[in-house]
């Protein structure tokens, strides 16, 4: 496993995925702005995780999906406790308790890992099934 690709990764998906829900925040089309980057952020980490997938598996083969995943999402998660919470929801009156306990975040870190787990069935484990047989 390359930990420090996979960390890599998930630092550039993370970037793109607070980017995506901070620009949602200025173009108002929904009235609950809160809600609307919530959407934009599921819809977002979807082909992020997948693209974020196909840059780690260009080089690394062997390891399994739910592994880079849960890599992807733990530093996902360090960095929202680090800098997305003090800086973007501490001023909106949510604290990291909230924030780590809300159910939006937990059906994001389920997609998160959901999805680099598909990538790895789809793309990887067929491939590598049908060249060793």
């Amino acid at each position: 496993m390359k930990t420090i690709r996979a960390i890599l990764v998930g630092i550039a998906i993370w970037i793109l995925a607070v980017s995506a829900y901070t620009i949602s925040f200025y173009i108002p089309i929904l009235e609950d702005a809160e809600l609307q980057a919530n959407l934009v952020l599921m819809l977002a980490v979807i082909p992020l995780v997948w693209f974020g997938a196909a840059f780690y598996y260009r080089r690394e083969k062997t390891t399994h999906g739910f592994l880079v995943g849960i890599i992807f999402l733990l530093v996902s998660a360090f960095l929202d406790a680090l800098i997305t919470v003090p800086v973007f929801m501490v001023p909106n009156g949510i604290d990291h308790y909230m924030f780590f306990t809300a159910p939006g975040f937990w059906l994001i870190a389920m997609v998160f890992v959901g999805i680099v787990v598909l990538y790895y069935y789809i793309k990887i484990a067929n491939r590598t099934l049908t060249i060793t047989k």
